[in-house]
């Protein structure tokens, strides 16, 4: 048997391939090329797993598996470094030679990586550490392929999509003119080709989804010069709608390019932090926060939300644009929904008072903030004040024939009922345009999700005017659509209330309950 370690010399290799056909040759290599030729089988190695990597580290440090804390602290370990073998074993020889308790690794980790992986721990032959082991490689890469990976550090590793590459890159503004070739299928696979050969990256054959090993985007970023650090802001914006230049209500059409963006800005923000990285553009990346907020604001996610949209609005330099307006905006929907309705009008007031600088009295981000002052006074109990505030919405609306009258007429309708006027309620509600010549029965047979609100008010209407089997159906259908796209959320709380509170009015309180 002839054993090849390490073999990423393809030429090399074919000078001593020898030529008897008898016996057995072992090669080990990062190429693909050369694990296809002239190899004739290869065996992709892939990292351990929890359970492996976990084992290893503790045998090689010498603590018992039997202990959970052990166990629970080496999977820890493993995790972090992606149960990639050479970490384990650098790491695993850290630890045992410094006598470090398991426990405080990762903390300590974190603070002094790059000078871990530069430390050997091992005393053989064998050259490649962690800060090392991927400097050949690296080398080797086209400048588009090493563009690519600089790009790459920054998303998160798990699963990153093309199409956010080839879509994203479309928007306005043009894409960096460096990173053009993102923008075409033909030459981004031809980036990913030399990463691809090297098992820098790997891409799943089923869908274009390409993953990274998080120690390689670590070792890539330690030799990213800060200047030349990408800006993904762009790219990671198509996925989000902009909530500052048109009053477009509910998003539920972009949720799928949503979820596709929002892992990776989840990790950009982390990373910045981490590294203190400083983006490029101030104002474009607090936009994109707040691009994200708006999202998880519709998906009920507050305590995200909220953490973002206020990191945006301490981002913002600029206090009087409007998209500083609607991050403040959001900021009091969020308090608005956590029963928070005085904090929320104050930040209702101050966007309105940038608006009304900014804009003509009849632009529809006028009608927007008025709405949503009247929301809060209804939540304060000020009814009257919420009544005419919701009226100068509708006026502006009217005059400007907004295609955002229905919320307007939906939440008057929502004060009118709580005004105990149910029949005058039901009225506006029917002047919605998408409510239009609808019926109980139609509501009952839509598959539209949106309409779960305007169901809910009107299950309510119902049951004010006693028609108690109407308001069930009507209240039922409604929690089968929230729990189906909200899951267990405070909506699906507020329906779930509903369909008990309609069945211990009809006496099933065993039901209710």
């Amino acid at each position: 048997m002839i054993v090849f370690d390490n073999a990423d010399d393809l030429q090399a290799i074919k000078i001593a391939w020898p030529a008897s056909s008898h016996g057995s040759i072992l090669l080990t290599t990062r190429d693909f090329d050369v694990a296809n030729n002239p190899v004739t089988q290869y065996l992709q190695i892939e990292p351990f797993n929890d359970i492996e990597g976990s084992m290893m580290l503790l045998k090689q440090i010498g603590f018992d598996p039997a202990v959970a804390s052990n166990t629970e602290d080496a999977t820890a370990i493993t995790q972090a470094l992606g149960g990639l073998p050479l970490a384990l074993g650098q790491i695993g020889g850290f630890i045992a030679q410094r006598r470090l308790p398991l426990k405080d690794f990762l903390s300590v980790y974190e603070r002094n990586a790059a000078k871990i992986d530069a430390r050997k721990t091992v005393k053989d032959d064998y050259e490649y550490i962690l800060s090392n082991v991927w400097d050949v490689s690296f080398r080797k890469l086209p400048e588009n392929a090493t563009k690519l990976l600089n790009m790459l550090v920054f998303f998160d590793p798990e699963g990153i999509d093309e199409t956010i590459f080839l879509e994203g890159s479309k928007t306005d503004p043009e894409v960096d003119p460096d990173f053009e070739f993102i923008a075409d299928e033909m030459d981004l696979c031809d980036a990913e080709q030399p990463l691809l050969q090297a098992a820098l990256i790997n891409k799943t054959t089923d869908k274009p989804l390409v993953t990274v090993h998080r120690l390689i985007q670590s070792a890539a970023l330690l030799r990213l010069p800060a200047p030349e650090r990408p800006s993904l802001i762009q790219l990671l914006s198509w996925g989000f709608p902009d909530t500052w230049s048109k009053d477009i209500g509910h998003q539920i059409n972009a949720w799928e390019k949503c979820e596709k963006c929002l892992p990776h800005i989840k990790h950009l923000t982390k990373l910045s932090k981490k590294h203190d990285i400083q983006p490029n553009d101030v104002q474009q990346y607090a936009e994109l926060l707040l691009r994200c907020s708006w999202y998880l604001y519709e998906r009920e996610a507050y305590d995200v939300a909220r953490s973002l949209v206020d990191t945006a609005v301490q981002t913002f330099k600029d206090k009087s644009t409007l998209s500083y307006t609607s991050a403040i905006d959001l900021a009091g929907l969020i308090d608005l929904d956590l029963c928070r309705p005085s904090l929320a009008l104050k930040q209702f007031q101050e966007a309105l008072e940038i608006r009304e600088r900014q804009l003509g009295p009849d632009d529809p981000f006028i009608a927007f903030s008025l709405n949503n002052i009247a929301l809060a006074y209804t939540e304060m109990g000020s009814l009257e004040e919420a009544y005419a505030t919701h009226q100068k919405a509708i006026d502006i609306r009217l005059r400007t024939n907004s295609d955002r009258i229905g919320n307007s007429y939906s939440n008057m309708a929502s004060l009118l009922l709580r005004l105990d006027r149910p029949d005058e309620a039901e009225e506006m509600l029917g002047r919605c345009p998408s409510l239009k010549d609808f019926t109980d029965e139609t509501f009952l047979n839509t598959g539209n999700p949106r309409f779960s609100g305007d169901m809910v008010l009107l299950s309510r209407i119902r049951l004010k005017q006693g028609s108690v089997d109407n308001a069930l159906r009507l209240a039922s259908k409604a929690l089968a659509f929230r729990q189906k796209l909200l899951g267990n959320r405070l909506k699906t709380c507020d329906s779930l209330y509903d369909v008990a509170n309609i069945l211990h009015i009809q006496g099933h309180s065993a039901s209710a309950m």
